[in-house]
């Protein structure tokens, strides 16, 4: 999907998301030791390689926040209000907790969205991203990955 329309602060480029239900960086982490970045330039640009051909992977770990109403804390509240109390429990009349979601774009060495339904080659980046998803989501010691290139 078009970035944009998932979340306003990704590009308006064409974007594989998945949802990443491990700790913050964990992504960072992976690219860095499957890719050998020594910390350098890890979000951005990425080099790999599919099928002998040169391309550039970027990703963006945003948050969908899930903001939820708490009905007892309120009902409570209202009532000491009735009562001529001051509110106790505002705090906990609401609760946010949030999914974290992955956004990879790719890009060729002539910077053209890989993902864009027309490009020639989408299948097969999406086949590596698909694999690359599958591969991170069931690695927990990353080093696993580098002997995996």
């Amino acid at each position: 999907m078009i970035g944009k329309k998932f979340k306003r602060s990704l590009p308006r480029d064409y974007t594989f998301i998945f949802e990443d239900p491990k700790d913050a960086d964990e992504f960072y982490n992976y690219i860095n030791t499957k890719y050998q970045l020594e910390y350098q330039d890890v979000e951005w640009n990425v080099p790999l390689t599919i099928d002998n051909e040169k391309f550039f992977l970027s990703f963006y770990e945003v948050e969908i926040p899930t903001k939820t109403i708490n009905l007892i804390p309120i009902i409570i509240d209202a009532k000491l209000e009735e009562n001529g109390h001051d509110p106790i429990l505002e705090d906990a009349e609401f609760s946010r907790r949030g999914k974290w979601y992955l956004a990879l774009t790719i890009t060729d060495v002539d910077m053209k969205d890989c993902l864009n339904p027309n490009y020639k080659s989408r299948n097969k980046v999406l086949k590596h991203l698909r694999g690359l998803r599958i591969e991170y989501l069931n690695t927990h010691n990353y080093l696993d990955a580098l002997f995996r290139n």
